[in-house]
């Protein structure tokens, strides 16, 4: 049976006070028939994330579109009242960008890392744990949500350490570099966002970490979001892109991958430039013990529940080899 948080009464209640989640609008001219149909198709799946984890990073262009992050919050507050816990994971480069912009702090990026100085890890932190995270926060609360933000400072629950080598693009051998104040994570402690999603609460992490002498670093949100979801037990992590997914070399998406076949479209070429990364990183979480990985386009309206719920999803599941 599908865990509720609050009785009918209180449910009812709360949702008079707070506006409540708006319900999700079917498409002009459905039948009633198709709504059954529709239901049918997604209890199931609604039964297999009882009480489960899923871990999601939010970004891109949803970020910045009223419509779709409206229809993002609507969807974590239903995973939550369906008995689901979610854990959401923000980046938020642009808004970053426009920050340090206002300021006249010049940046630079090192394969794909921006390079991250004292005044700049200072201006991320303020941006990531404060704007966009509460901005994150509020629009989950105003659907009638419980929301609560935090970052991986919180209760040391992103332990990390700067970055000082990585692979040459050319080569693909390990190289030093100096990129400042960003890091990997090292461990997690994952006790605060338990104590919180074992509650009728919703945690939104920022991605920053914190060095085991208390310096702050920078962290990848897809980087910490794999690790979270790995230290979480969880059993999805969806990360949301500007992209449909991985595509086959006609421009077709591909909806499912296993770990040795994704490594084949790496070897042959198929998946390549900014994809290799990502997928990687998706076998590495299947692989820690997460059952799948998810990369979906968030610029397709209610898409985390699509990917869950629905047979047909938005965009690769990256799954364990059978």
């Amino acid at each position: 049976m599908l865990k509720t948080t609050r009785n009918e009464e209180t449910m009812s209640q709360d949702m008079d006070q707070q506006g409540g989640p708006k319900p999700l609008k079917a498409p002009d001219g459905i039948t009633a028939h198709q709504k059954a149909h529709l239901l049918a198709e997604a209890l199931p799946n609604m039964l297999m994330y009882d009480e489960k984890t899923v871990v999601i990073k939010f970004g891109g262009h949803a970020m910045g579109d009223a419509a779709l992050s409206d229809a993002f919050a609507q969807d974590i507050v239903y995973l939550k009242q369906s008995g689901v816990n979610p854990i959401v994971v923000h980046g938020g480069g642009p808004q970053i960008a426009a920050m340090l912009k206002k300021l006249e702090i010049q940046s630079e990026f090192v394969h794909g890392l921006r390079v991250t100085d004292k005044p700049t890890v200072d201006v991320v932190e303020m941006v990531l744990a404060g704007a966009i995270n509460k901005e994150i926060v509020s629009a989950i609360n105003r659907q009638g949500g419980k929301a609560v933000g935090i970052c991986g400072k919180d209760a040391n629950l992103m332990i990390a350490r700067r970055i000082t080598e990585m692979p040459d693009p050319e080569s693909n051998l390990m190289k030093a570099v100096d990129i400042g104040y960003v890091g990997e994570p090292v461990t997690v402690n994952p006790h605060i966002v338990d104590v919180i999603s074992d509650s009728d609460l919703i945690p939104v992490v920022a991605p920053i970490g914190v060095t085991k002498d208390g310096q702050t670093l920078n962290i990848n949100a897809d980087t910490f979001a794999s690790a979270l979801a790995v230290a979480t037990k969880a059993k999805r992590l969806l990360l949301l892109t500007d992209v449909a997914g991985v595509l086959d070399k006609s421009g077709t998406l591909v909806e499912e991958l296993t770990v040795s076949a994704a490594r084949g479209l790496i070897r042959d070429g198929t998946i390549s430039g900014g994809m290799i990364p990502k997928i990687e990183g998706c076998i590495d979480v299947v692989e820690g013990g997460v059952e799948a990985v998810a990369i979906i386009n968030g610029k397709v309206a209610h898409c985390v529940l699509l990917v869950l719920l629905t047979e047909h999803g938005a965009g690769t599941m990256v799954r364990r080899d059978d």
